[in-house]
């Protein structure tokens, strides 16, 4: 897959490090054997908006696959700090994603993992917070999944948002309905000192090769 910068003006000008990943279910086994192979269509992704302080304009750059069935987009801007040379707001960072998702018919989809990757340095007594929900347009949002990390760390970061088979929340059937997802990263100085010091979380990579990666599970729509 290729990279490409978005400009400012274009609708996915700035997301996070994400790939969404299509897989299929067989009809009443949702999945218990796990991931199978993709629908036999093409199933075509595409961002609407994209909003928050962890993904200002023209600061991502995204690779589409040539089966448009993922996607991949890697931040340059999300990062969350505390301490010396921040600002009083940048102890949290946030992005806001909505997605349209075109299925093939007589398909249905949910979100079954997320996979969040990322850097962290945290000073002794510092702490940090990774939080994310994901909800259908016009569906109640669902509660954050957070994920917590302590200081002292000085390295790369991995957090898996898991969700069990009976618990999956799946798009309606025979409707375009928006998949939203929010993430949020948060930086408290605790017990370090914010005077000597600095403590951050980045959901990004300095050579851009870690990704937030999405996996989606799917059924078959009932006939008739």
């Amino acid at each position: 897959m290729s990279l490409r910068t978005l400009s400012a003006g274009t609708a996915a000008a700035a997301l996070l490090g994400t790939a969404l990943v299509g897989t299929v279910g067989t009809a009443g086994t949702a999945f218990a054997t796990g991931w199978d192979t993709p629908p036999p269509d093409k199933i075509v992704i595409s961002v609407a908006t994209v909003n928050g302080s962890g993904c200002p304009a023209g600061t991502a750059a995204v690779a589409v696959s040539p089966d448009n069935t993922a996607f991949t987009v890697t931040y340059s801007n999300y990062v969350a700090q505390v301490g010396l040379g921040s600002k009083p707001t940048d102890f949290r960072k946030n992005c806001q994603l909505n997605l349209n998702v075109h299925v093939p018919q007589g398909f249905t989809y949910a979100v079954a993992a997320a996979d969040y990757r990322g850097f962290a340095h945290l000073e002794k007594g510092a702490t940090a917070v990774q939080r994310a929900n994901y909800y259908f347009q016009g569906s109640p949002q669902t509660t954050y999944s957070s994920h917590s990390f302590t200081g002292v760390l000085d390295d790369s970061w991995q957090a898996t948002d898991t969700v069990a088979v009976e618990a999956l929340v799946w798009a309606p059937c025979g409707e375009l309905r928006n998949f939203n997802i929010n993430t949020e990263l948060r930086v408290a100085a605790g017990s370090s000192d914010p005077t000597r010091t600095t403590s951050f979380m980045t959901m990004d990579s300095t050579d851009g090769s870690i990704n937030t990666v999405y996996h989606f599970a799917w059924k078959r729509c009932p006939q008739g």
